[in-house]
């Protein structure tokens, strides 16, 4: 009897073990085999497959698998969302903890209801209590219409919760399909938003402009990643497809600590720091000759690793990161070849974003100068130049991570202040020979000093060209600079690799205070 009890009570837990199989493999199909393969048709992977994509084999641990929606208005009531719509869960890159979201676009166009939201912020909350870097993979149609307000509320505490998790772990959106409308202001709010060719995104559609201005904008103009990186601003990397958007993350972040209380990961490097003779002709003597910086920049890093950031967007400003002798460091450069380098709105926002970043997560910043000023124009000023200048100077100064500066070539004016100049905090200078710290170019400053001397001068243009030569001899050189301690010190530009390594070295245990205060009025 008592053998007959116990086969019985085997066979029970077998049946419900095959029950609990049969519901999660139900589960894991997402909106069916039919669905699933029409995103594979349309270039895309399915939710798990992004997962399966991006993180460590095998590490994913899937939470609230069976998690369901409680809506019951217009035909609701006992309809089948399997996971809700988005598989949330935990796991490794690179062997560092992470968790994620992963919206379904299989089921029910991965629209976000109540229990969809509920999950994303639950992992957004563990990422904070575990100090872990948390992963959003968009793909949905926006909200939930049938849930109404639920689902608004639900997208609001995701918003909430990006605000608190800004600046405390790093946050990572990834756009692998339509992402409109409100759903548009999570990846606005987290720290890098990497978005696919395929992808879209924006406030407002192409139909519902049409509507209501009559202009006329396809989706791709209107929300590809071109538009939303070169236009907007608003997309930090672009992917051909999930694959690629997928490595993206993980190269990214291999750049960054799990949060703000870490240092960056330090990779393996050669403790050997060889001079680099190439660097004394890569840049031009004459400022007025364009050249690209990330020929410097990929000379200076280690491997010649250098992971840009926004290269669409304000192209006359380079940031990105490298590394030196293993350490990550956030670079920003001034670009020649773009506008000649000069500081504008867009740029002044770029720069002051991503050193906000760096310093959130302790991130050296170093910074590579050849600016020849704030751009003119009756736009720029109207546009605000001004306020949008006093980012980058408020970012700067409000940093506390070591920073380091190394001037190029031209320095000129309020540019070569808000460049991290010494004034603005900068822990070292180093300048090449080739540099033009001045408070204007040389050609400029000589018709206001010389004016009277020029004009009584029987040949002008001759008189013009030596009291230019004299300005440039007497005042654009390094040297000046360098004499009222604002540079630290002149060096050959074979030697910038091995200077900048050993200063980023010794800044290394750098703390800097700040006045206690609830947080400073950034002018945005």
């Amino acid at each position: 009897m008592a053998k007959q009890q116990e086969r019985g009570r085997s066979r029970s837990m077998q049946e419900r073990i095959a029950d609990l199989r049969a519901r999660r493999d139900m589960v894991e199909l997402g909106g069916g085999k039919e669905r699933i393969a029409k995103q594979h048709q349309a270039g895309k992977l399915a939710a798990r497959e992004r997962i399966a994509a991006l993180v460590d084999k095998a590490s994913f641990q899937e939470i609230g698998v069976f998690a369901r929606h409680r809506a019951t208005y217009f035909g609701m009531s006992g309809k089948e969302l399997p996971a809700d719509g988005v598989v949330t869960g935990c796991a490794t890159i690179e062997g560092r903890l992470v968790h994620l979201a992963s919206q379904d676009f299989t089921v029910a166009g991965g629209a976000a209801g109540e229990v969809h939201c509920s999950k994303i912020v639950d992992m957004m909350n563990m990422s904070l209590k575990t100090g872990s870097p948390f992963v959003f993979i968009n793909d949905s149609g926006g909200a939930r219409v049938q849930e109404g307000i639920d689902s608004l509320d639900g997208y609001a505490r995701v918003f909430h919760r990006n605000v608190m998790l800004s600046g405390t772990v790093p946050q990572i959106a990834v756009i692998c399909g339509p992402c409109a409308g409100g759903a548009a202001y999570s990846p606005a709010l987290t720290d890098f938003v990497i978005q696919t060719r395929a992808a879209r995104m924006f406030i407002t559609g192409p139909q519902v402009i049409r509507q209501v201005t009559g202009e006329e904008v396809s989706a791709e103009e209107l929300g590809g990643p071109v538009s939303q990186m070169n236009n907007a601003g608003v997309v930090d990397l672009i992917a051909e497809n999930d694959e690629e958007a997928l490595q993206l993350c993980r190269r990214l972040l291999a750049f960054l600590p799990s949060n703000n209380l870490e240092d960056p990961p330090r990779a393996p490097f050669n403790s050997r720091l060889k001079t680099d003779s190439d660097l004394n002709e890569i840049v031009p003597v004459d400022p007025k000759i364009a050249y690209d910086v990330r020929s410097v920049i990929v000379r200076i890093v280690d491997s010649q690793d250098f992971l840009q950031i926004q290269p669409g967007f304000a192209p006359n400003l380079v940031i990105g990161f490298g590394r030196l002798q293993g350490r990550p460091v956030g670079i920003v450069a001034n670009q020649p070849n773009a506008l000649a380098g000069v500081l504008d709105i867009n740029a002044s926002d770029k720069a002051a974003r991503f050193v906000r970043f760096c310093n959130a997560f302790n991130i050296p910043l170093l910074t590579f100068v050849d600016v020849p000023g704030f751009l003119p124009g009756v736009e720029q000023e109207r546009g605000g130049i001004i306020r949008h200048g006093a980012k980058l100077l408020f970012a700067y100064s409000a940093a506390t991570v070591p920073k380091i500066t190394v001037v190029l070539r031209k320095a000129y004016g309020g540019a070569y202040i808000a460049m991290c100049s010494k004034g603005l905090g900068a822990d070292r200078v180093f300048s090449w020979p080739t540099a033009e710290i001045a408070v204007m170019g040389a050609e400029g400053a000589a018709e206001i000093v010389f004016r009277h001397e020029i004009d009584a001068a029987e040949d002008q243009g001759i008189r013009r060209k030596e009291l230019v030569e004299e300005y440039r001899d007497t005042f654009a050189n390094p040297y000046v600079a360098a004499g009222r301690r604002l540079v630290d010190d002149v060096i050959e530009p074979a030697e910038t690799r091995r200077y900048v390594a050993h200063a980023l070295e010794s800044l290394h245990a750098k703390r800097e205070l700040r006045p206690a205060k609830k947080h400073g009025l950034i002018p945005l």
